[in-house]
């Protein structure tokens, strides 16, 4: 991104990203338990931002780990043993409210839920010098949130962290679990540069 500033605390439309996240579930439902978990170097600023923002939203404020892996684990100590629980970036802003409905009830329907979209461009497979054209028809972009089985994605998480743990998908697919594909939306974009900002800056106001 090219700043010092943390991604999830630029502002978008005069607010920080992240406050946008947790705003998109709390407007889903107001009873929802939002946990956020942070860098513990981060969790001065965020409360500052709070007081700055007037952001007076109920939320835990969880530290996260070296890992995304690590900090997702310490997140779901502070979570319920029974229900569903949903992992969302805090850095993407956008997701809607029938997006978040549509991942819970698909996630209650099926142990869990995993918002992805097809591919729009050509996809080649490199290998050293070489690479080769792939069928981007036989893959998907994957987002969040993605929905679990509260008792399911604990017992997952038990495990030791391994690199090829990208998301919560991948670890909770690890111990045998058939992940459930849900539509996504290709507006509710990951925040990870400059020209990801203007675009949700865009979007925001559409």
């Amino acid at each position: 991104m090219g700043t010092s500033t943390p991604k999830q605390f630029l502002e978008l439309n005069g607010t920080p990203v992240i406050m946008h996240s947790i705003l998109a579930f709390l407007n889903y439902s107001e009873s929802i338990k939002l946990i956020l978990v942070l860098p513990e170097n981060s969790v001065s600023n965020w409360k500052e931002l709070c007081i700055k923002h007037q952001f007076n939203v109920d939320h835990e404020v969880c530290p996260g780990g070296k890992t995304r892996f690590e900090s997702v684990k310490n997140g779901l100590e502070h979570v319920d043993d029974e229900g569903l629980v949903a992992v969302h970036d805090a850095v993407r802003p956008l997701a809607s409210q029938s997006l978040i409905k549509r991942c819970f009830e698909e996630a209650s329907l099926h142990g869990n839920s995993v918002p992805a979209i097809p591919l729009k461009d050509s996809v080649r497979e490199t290998s050293g010098n070489d690479n080769r054209s792939v069928d981007r028809n036989k893959f998907m972009m994957i987002q969040t949130p993605q929905v679990f089985d509260t008792l399911r994605i604990k017992k997952a998480y038990e495990q030791a962290y391994r690199t090829s743990f990208t998301d919560d998908a991948t670890v909770v697919e690890s111990v045998g679990v058939k992940i459930n594909l849900v539509e996504g939306e290709h507006s509710n974009i990951k925040i990870t540069t400059k020209e990801d900002l203007a675009l949700a800056e865009t979007l925001i106001r559409l």
